[in-house]
């Protein structure tokens, strides 16, 4: 069992520790936190983000929320939107100044903040294949 989120949201090699299913799963469960919602998503320009993008867009949708996707955005941007506009969250499909072959996925709150205070507190678990759980302030939810 490892924690997935780190410093600044989850981080890995592009399809092979950060993979589709695993983008998918964020965000089903970031749907499941934030139902019939608003949820900003931009992407920077490495070969694996629209990948990604499309695979947490789809994850949003299969929980009921409402993914908008902006595009090829500086990370601030995402900030900004969430602070400004009536999202209640935003993703940002970007892994900075690490390798080409990395990509990360970053999550704001409504401010436009990283999601660091919920991010302590959300821990991804692989207990056996295809199945992911999501542990928030106590209560578990189940993503296969």
């Amino acid at each position: 069992m490892g924690q997935y989120f780190g410093t600044d949201g989850v981080r890995g090699k592009a399809n092979v520790t950060l993979t589709v299913d695993m983008a998918f799963q964020i965000g089903q469960a970031l749907g499941a936190i934030y139902p019939s919602s608003k949820i900003v998503v931009g992407m920077d320009t490495r070969i694996s983000s629209s990948m990604l993008k499309y695979a947490l867009c789809s994850g949003l949708a299969a929980s009921s929320a409402h993914a908008y996707d902006v595009g090829v955005v500086p990370t601030p941007t995402i900030a900004y939107l969430c602070s400004k506009e009536d999202f209640v969250a935003g993703v940002m499909i970007s892994a900075s100044h690490n390798p080409y072959y990395d990509n990360g996925i970053k999550i704001f709150n409504h401010q436009g903040m990283k999601i660091a205070v919920i991010r302590r507190k959300i821990k991804f678990f692989r207990n056996r294949p295809r199945v992911l759980r999501l542990i928030l302030n106590g209560q578990t939810m189940r993503f296969s």
